[in-house]
């Protein structure tokens, strides 16, 4: 693996990195938990910066592919923390400790947020969301408050996506450095803010979104969820006049408009009801959580850890029938290792800063 480390940090080429974690995935599906653990734990030790640099890798890949390491993984990474000074070898190691998911990781992309290096910073306003403290005002909200203040527009950027997008906590303080990254001179920090006002159904976030929609100059689709998010007819007139991304705007509008949305919900819910019919062993409910758009649809399933659908999109791609859409989700299940149900189902929105 140090090898091909080598290589891809001699050429700079795409096709050397993408090689060298491939390598690195190899390494971790095919060797046992141990000897991977083993591996990571002598590289991590070693006094060359590119072997610690790979061993932090192999630690974060194992870490996220075996639950059972991610302790051990998590500790061995904190510890080298405590000592590591190469800027190269910190980057891996803010972003394996990611994968580790632990709270243990917190205080240590606390004390980097204020690293010298723009880039380090940006890694971990990056991977804060993996390992979150789940405090209001825990030490991660605070830093991540004080990184969408960075003079650095990138820093910035992510620390507002992960602050408004990605966490879920809603404070004062949290809507208060949102509302300030509207203002930002840099476009990506103010759709982010007003993306994280919208998830927080705070009411200045309705003509924030409407404004930004009819300025913008082509990086719409977190604008689009945002109005969707909102769901309030106040934003029908900028979705209708938007071009960027008019499929987006008129998935929004459907959230929007009251009508369009109360016959969207009746035939949501009539592919629940249908669903009971179908197959009463399973478990269908309609879910509008407080940060997503009224079109979640959660089948769950005993012999699966459930499924979710786009609404809209489900009922779209079986013609507007709610029962030929019962009739799909119950395909869909039928047989889970299949293709994924022709974009019906979440997650096809990218989430992440362009």
């Amino acid at each position: 693996m140090t090898t091909a480390a080598r290589a891809a940090e001699a050429s700079g080429a795409d096709e050397d990195l993408h090689a060298y974690w491939a390598l690195v995935e190899e390494v971790v599906e095919g060797a046992s938990g141990e000897t991977v653990s083993h591996c990571a734990s002598e590289l991590l030790g070693s006094a060359g910066v590119l072997e610690r640099e790979v061993g932090c890798d192999l630690a974060g890949k194992a870490a996220e592919a075996h639950e059972s390491l991610r302790g051990g993984a998590a500790a061995a990474l904190v510890a080298l923390a405590g000592v590591e000074t190469d800027r190269r070898v910190l980057s891996s190691l803010v972003h394996a400790l990611g994968r580790t998911r632990d709270p243990r990781a917190v205080p240590v992309l606390v004390g980097l947020s204020g690293h010298g290096d723009a880039g380090l910073r940006r890694d971990v306003a990056s991977e804060f969301a993996s390992v979150s403290s789940g405090l209001p005002d825990g030490p991660d909200v605070r830093a991540l408050i004080r990184l969408t203040g960075d003079q650095d527009p990138e820093v910035r950027e992510w620390a507002a996506f992960t602050l408004g997008f990605q966490l879920e906590q809603d404070t004062t303080a949290i809507r208060d450095a949102l509302w300030t990254c509207t203002t930002d001179a840099y476009g990506a920090v103010r759709e982010e803010g007003a993306r994280g006002l919208a998830r927080r159904h705070d009411p200045r976030a309705v003509p924030l979104i409407a404004h930004l929609l009819d300025s913008d100059d082509g990086s719409s689709l977190f604008l689009v969820d945002a109005a969707a998010v909102l769901g309030v007819p106040e934003l029908l007139p900028a979705l209708a006049a938007h071009r960027p991304d008019p499929a987006g705007a008129e998935w929004a509008a459907a959230a929007c408009d009251p009508v369009r949305r109360a016959r969207m919900e009746a035939d949501a819910w009539a592919v629940v009801v249908e669903l009971e019919r179908l197959r009463p062993d399973l478990g269908a409910a309609l879910g509008s959580p407080r940060y997503e758009s009224v079109h979640a649809l959660k089948v769950s399933h005993l012999e699966s850890a459930g499924e979710e659908y786009d609404a809209a999109a489900l009922l779209a791609r079986a013609g507007g029938d709610p029962a030929r859409a019962a009739a799909l989700v119950v395909a869909d299940l039928s047989d889970l290792a299949g293709p994924a149900a022709g974009g019906a189902r979440t997650g096809g929105r990218p989430e992440s800063p362009a």
